[in-house]
């Protein structure tokens, strides 16, 4: 089934700016979210907005989209849609999903009552860079990365209290993390200052971790990368960032694969274009060539009467698909060498070529 354009979807030009972004995307939600809104289809269009604003308000995602469609987000036809982290969504909002009653907002259920504590609690994803050739490309490639990140503290395991402490619930967010105020329909949120947002107080911190559950470790993480990766692209390693407190899930870590120019030849998708010398009689007479490829050699007829700029295509000798598939081509442009200088014998010849030429006219 095709998706559409998370612009139409959306209601906003090619050009709209962040701010108008998330204007359309804030009238969508209020006005079809299953809790506010009980018809048929409603639900299926607030998760459509919800997926068009979850790409369209991330810079790298956005350019990947206008540049690729839904393939360069993760949709397109038979793959779904890019994974919608609704929490994350939902806490950009938090001051206009307001509930009628009780206190909290109406997204508190959705996720448990511990779901805002947890949110800010979370670990901090981290990024690297790797680099791989152009070669690297044809069949995946393994870096491994050494990254310095905070982890559970080795002394309380990630409790933060010392051994005879105790952690209690916190009595000014009751656990939450964060405070709120009504004001009629809107409800305003903050950090809870007592805890610092982890929903609970200790009485001994950890000397170790100084209470914070974290502590500074080294670790190594083997990243693959698949082939057929586009450069620029990101690999996601869950709960591979750093540590979260109070029973929060860990970071994530974002690879994004840098991929370097390979000599002699150019990319382009899957494709691959390089450039070959031939002599000016290989170009009249014609002849067989050897090319070199990314992986190798290949053979090329060069016809009688070729010009310098023609391009050739050698079949499969490109990159392959991300994920499996047919590799792409290798495009061949041949320029056609003249001579800087020539024998005593190379220039008779030439002039008595030369005199059968001006002898046709």
């Amino acid at each position: 089934m095709s998706q559409r354009d998370y612009y139409e979807v959306l209601s906003v030009q090619r050009t709209a700016s962040d701010s108008e972004i998330k204007s359309a995307y804030r009238k969508l939600a209020l006005k079809y979210h299953p809790d506010r809104n009980k018809e048929d289809g409603a639900g299926d269009k607030f998760k459509e907005a919800s997926e068009a604003y979850s790409v369209l308000s991330d810079k790298e995602k956005r350019q990947r989209y206008d540049q690729f469609g839904h393939a360069g987000v993760g949709g397109g036809p038979g793959g779904g849609g890019p994974h919608v982290d609704l929490s994350d969504i939902f806490s950009q909002f938090g001051d206009i999903f307001g509930g009628s009653g009780g206190g909290g907002s109406i997204f508190d259920g959705m996720f448990g009552g511990g779901g805002r504590a947890q949110r800010n609690n979370a670990g901090r994803s981290m990024r690297a860079n790797v680099d791989i050739s152009l070669v690297e490309v044809l069949s995946g490639a393994e870096r491994t990365l050494s990254l310095r990140r905070k982890e559970n503290c080795s002394s309380c395991d990630g409790s933060g209290s010392a051994p005879g402490g105790t952690v209690d619930t916190c009595a000014g967010c009751h656990g939450h993390g964060v405070v709120q105020q009504r004001q009629g329909f809107f409800v305003t949120q903050a950090e809870c200052p007592r805890c610092n947002g982890r929903g609970s107080t200790i009485s001994k911190p950890c000397g170790t971790c100084r209470g914070t559950g974290l502590e500074a470790k080294r670790t190594e993480i083997l990243v693959k990368i698949p082939a057929g990766i586009e450069d620029g692209a990101q690999i996601r390693h869950t709960g591979e960032g750093e540590a979260g407190t109070n029973g929060a899930p860990a970071g994530d870590l974002y690879v994004e694969v840098n991929v370097r120019n390979q000599d002699g030849f150019i990319r382009q998708g899957r494709d691959i274009y390089t450039e070959i010398e031939i002599t000016w009689p290989q170009a009249v007479l014609g002849d067989k060539i050897t090319v070199n490829t990314l992986d190798g050699e290949a053979k090329m007829t060069v016809p009688a009467g070729t010009a310098t700029g023609k391009l050739f295509r050698i079949s499969g000798q490109g990159l392959p698909k991300l994920h499996g598939g047919n590799r792409g081509n290798l495009h061949v442009r041949v320029k056609v060498t003249v001579p800087n200088k020539l024998s005593r014998e190379e220039k008779t010849l030439i002039k008595d070529l030369h005199k059968i030429y001006k002898n046709k006219k």
